[in-house]
């Protein structure tokens, strides 16, 4: 099994912010790195649940 690698939201906000045109305050800078570190920790037990290879990831829509 691998290791999901650590995110740096410091990083990933910096860029957003670039991307976006937006001016982050630092407090609320610092509730956002909160927020999405308590996201991937409440994602990390779904993400690491292992399907099998049988198992399609996704539905495929057919008309």
């Amino acid at each position: 099994m691998s290791q999901t690698p650590v995110a740096d939201w410091a990083a990933y906000l910096a860029q957003m912010e670039q991307v976006l045109a937006l001016e982050l305050d630092a407090p609320r800078r610092q509730e956002l790195q909160a927020q999405f570190t308590r996201i991937a920790a409440m994602a990390e037990p779904l993400m690491a649940y292992p399907l099998d290879e049988r198992v399609d990831v996704a539905g495929v829509y057919k008309a």
